[in-house]
Order: C-alpha cells, then structure tokens, then sequence
C-alpha cells in the first residue's frame, strides 16, 4: 500500500502478473488488460516498461507501431507521433498529451505491472 501523506490515507496498488522474464526476450512487447486499458509491457534492452496501448492524438492503438530499441520509442502507426516508453510523453505532433505509464516489477522471474 501506498501513503498519500497529504490525506493519511492508503491507497492500495493492484498488480498484474504479464509473462516470465524468459517470455518476453529484447525487442518484445506483451498485452495485458486492466478494466478497460490495453497496456503493452516492452523489454527495451532490457529495461521493463509499461504504457497503456492509446495514441493521445487519435485514440489508435500504438502497439502496432514500429518500436525503437534504441530510443525506447513506440511510433504510432496512423499518424506517426513517437512516444517516450518510459514518461509516455510525445516526442512529435500531432500528439501533444502524455499517455499513462505503468510501473513494472519483478517478483523473482515474473513481470507485474503496478496498476491503480
């Protein structure tokens, strides 16, 4: 659980168990669900990132875009605005607005994903 000091309340974090780590090699992305969010867990070499599969500018999913091992960027593949796999943020136009990021653990060889 987490502590938002501001209130003194606890806020509890759901997690969501992807793949093992052996299942989702460099260069790969796997889909989960989480109510409503599509959100794709990326192995960019190596380093475990989550963001919810929706462009900002269109609602488009973004997972069938190209991905940048390099740059840790996801394309997507309607009007091409490049997005940063670990802030979710835009790196061109025509999206302006961030998408959620998730925060990905690893529980032995298992990847979760921190939802709330």
């Amino acid at each position: 659980m987490k502590s938002d000091p501001g209130t003194r309340t606890f806020v509890a974090t759901e997690t969501i168990t992807v793949c093992s780590l052996d299942d989702l090699p460099p260069g790969s992305v796997r889909t989960v669900e989480w109510e409503d969010t599509e959100i794709g867990v990326f192995n960019c070499n190596g380093e475990l990132l989550a963001i919810e599969d929706r462009c900002s500018h269109d609602d488009g999913p973004l997972f069938e875009g190209g991905i940048d091992q390099d740059r840790c960027t996801v394309e997507c593949p309607r009007h091409g605005s490049l997005f940063d796999l670990r802030s979710g943020k835009p790196l061109t136009l025509p999206a302006y607005q961030p998408v959620d990021t998730f925060p990905v653990v690893l529980d032995g060889d298992t990847i979760k994903v921190e939802v709330d």
